[in-house]
């Protein structure tokens, strides 16, 4: 083994945390695996001893008094002594933008507490081990460039798996909204399978036993009952249910209640007056009772095709988020597709408070990295959402203004207050409680904007606030 590796154990580990407990155990954990361990218990300490003695690694605790984590990476990797030296943030916090933030400034992993030792000690040893490997293929010649890719594939994944565990705030509502249709898909499969083994031996002596008036209503049954169209609410069900009630008593046809409902069900709700005829024929309950399970048959397969398109959106739609572009190259790509990606995975947030009023226009392909503009819709689609405390009504505009494109997010929160607007792109400012909002959200968006060329800007009154985006076609 090389005698760089060779001296991991007895790597110089920097501990940053304002809690004397918990300095006290990890730096005890640390030293039982062989470790030099320094305890610090703030973030000015930490950069001064950073500076004097540069440590082989950081462990770094966000909420500190007067300078927290964030600070602390950020200076570390703005001096020339320090930043090369990985930064591994260990919080209580695990909101997804405060790792969004966490890797912003620098940090190349995220630990929640509270954390399994073996989950500490397994992270520290990879990282250091990626440090140890670039040291010493830094001192290799050119042959050994296909060990440089490797090592750098080996990063990118890491970063890819912390964006994926970054998901985790959505991962509840995106597993829900793939159980739903799944569960529709198993239990139309079920009804289907039923209804084959149940009716289709039935049919020939159906059809030669029932008479030609009943087969022309039964025809008609099913007609009708596979080609609605109209989306109808509970409540207007049960409208439809009363009245067929009262217009079949009102012919003294038997059990009304119970044909009712089977009509509701079979989505017949109008023009009674055509089939009164049939409930008095001698055969009517069984041609009723065959044309009903002909409806479900059909209602299983609408289901499983809607439940199929559906989850396939938020499968794409997640596919599409998680993917990682380790070229970084501009390529064209529709805005449109990357904000419906954004809202198919907030979709359980949405559909439970919010409206959503699109009024796209007609907007060309931009040249784009559309994963980084993915992650702006993404954060003024959640602030927008916070800030209607996800009740109200969130309004998207595109268009084109000659060379450029438009984008607007409004949403009817409370607005933001006219002396808060100058601060709001600046890093770390948030006016959200402790461990709900990074401060970096917006300053990421800025960012992004302007690698792109672009322009954000934001109005705001009490029940409108709309954010901006202009972005050059190409």
């Amino acid at each position: 083994m090389d005698s760089t590796l060779a001296n991991i154990d007895r790597a110089n580990i920097l501990v940053v945390d304002d809690t004397p407990e918990n300095l006290r155990l990890l730096a005890g954990i640390l030293s039982e695996k062989g470790y030099k361990v320094r305890p610090v218990p703030n973030g000015k300490l930490a950069l001064s001893a950073a500076q004097k003695m540069p440590p082989d690694i950081v462990l770094l605790d966000i909420m500190m008094p007067e300078m927290d984590g964030y600070e602390v990476c950020k200076q570390l990797k703005d001096s020339e002594i320090t930043k090369d030296i990985p930064v591994i943030f260990i919080s209580a916090i695990n909101d997804v933008m405060d790792k969004v933030k966490a890797f912003g400034v620098g940090g190349v992993d995220f630990i929640t507490k509270p954390f399994q030792v073996e989950e500490v000690l397994a992270r520290i040893e990879t990282h250091l081990k990626i440090c140890s490997l670039q040291q010493i293929l830094q001192e290799k010649n050119q042959d050994l460039a296909t060990a440089i890719q490797e090592l750098q594939a080996t990063q990118e994944h890491l970063i890819q798996s912390e964006k994926m565990a970054a998901l985790g705030q959505l991962i509840a509502g995106i597993a829900h909204e793939i159980n739903t249709p799944l569960g529709i898909i198993g239990s139309s499969i079920d009804n289907i399978a039923n209804f084959w083994d149940d009716n289709l031996p039935k049919m020939p002596q159906f059809f030669q036993e029932i008479s030609e008036e009943s087969k022309g209503y039964f025809l008609s049954l099913l007609y009708r009952s596979t080609n609605q169209t109209n989306l109808f609410t509970s409540r207007e069900k049960r409208k439809f249910k009363q009245q067929l009630i009262i217009d079949l008593t009102a012919e003294s046809v038997q059990t009304p209640d119970e044909i009712a409902d089977t009509l509701v069900d079979m989505e017949i709700y109008d023009n009674i007056e055509q089939l009164l005829p049939f409930f008095k024929l001698p055969d009517w309950e069984v041609v009723f009772n065959t044309a009903y399970q002909f409806a479900s048959f059909k209602k299983s397969i609408s289901l499983i095709q809607r439940a199929t398109v559906k989850s396939g959106k938020v499968v794409f739609a997640l596919k599409s988020y998680a993917h990682f572009d380790n070229k970084q190259e501009k390529v064209p790509a529709n805005l449109h597709d990357g904000i419906d990606t954004v809202l198919t995975l907030y979709q359980n947030q949405l559909k439970h408070g919010i409206e959503v009023v699109k009024d796209y226009g007609n907007i060309p392909q931009i040249i784009c990295y559309p994963d980084d503009l993915n992650q702006v819709w993404t954060n003024l689609i959640h602030n927008a959402l916070q800030a209607m405390d996800y009740k109200g009504v969130l309004t998207l505009e595109t268009q084109q203004q000659e060379a450029n494109i438009i984008l607007k997010f409004t949403d009817n929160g409370k607005g933001i207050p006219p002396e808060v607007i100058p601060k709001i792109f600046q890093p770390f400012f948030t006016t959200k409680s402790a461990g709900e909002g990074s401060g970096l959200g917006l300053d990421i968006v800025r960012k992004i904007v302007k690698k792109h060329e672009g322009t954000i800007d934001v109005e705001s009154v009490p029940g409108q606030t709309t954010f901006t985006v202009s972005l050059p076609i190409y």
